[in-house]
């Protein structure tokens, strides 16, 4: 028991700090609330409205998304150094653990968790007959800018 005493001891020492500076701050902090004080604080830029509203949960969704790609890479890199001395069982292990996050990612993708945006649906194009009419020449419909004046260069049907 004698060797948990310094670890007791540090860790009473570090709740009687935190409980100490609490204390010592709310009694000797001054109270003098303002409009100023008590608004947000963003870069020195002062909010002009509200935000106009919350963030979808799907957002914090794909954050843990990116939390469990990280501790994925942080168990398969030590997987990827000694992947021989850890054997089969290393093998199946890593296996389950990609399995199960595989399967949460296929589940998040699936429910549309990933599509961010408004919906793009396809637009109907409908073809009049004089938009694509032969007499309807490059030359005819669009106006090249800065070639005023010039000669056409030979073997265009402008030279011809």
């Amino acid at each position: 028991m004698s060797q948990y005493l310094p670890i007791v001891v540090l860790f009473i020492l570090a709740v009687l700090f935190g409980v100490l500076s609490f204390a010592a701050s709310r009694l000797l902090a001054p109270r003098r609330p303002s409009i100023a004080k008590e608004a947000p604080y963003e870069c020195g830029i002062v909010p002009s409205r509200e935000p106009p509203e919350r963030f979808p949960v799907s957002f914090y969704i794909v954050a843990m998304l990116f939390i469990m790609f990280d501790i994925e890479i942080i168990f398969l890199y030590p997987y990827a150094v000694s992947h021989t001395a850890l054997g089969t069982y290393g093998f199946l292990a890593i296996l389950a653990f990609s399995v199960v996050f595989f399967a949460t990612f296929v589940y998040e993708v699936a429910r549309g968790g990933l599509d961010w945006g408004p919906l793009q649906r396809g637009r109907t194009f409908t073809v009049d007959a004089a938009m694509v009419s032969p007499e309807r020449t490059m030359t005819s419909t669009i106006r090249r800018v800065g070639t005023d004046g010039r000669l056409p260069a030979p073997g265009t049907e402008e030279a011809a």
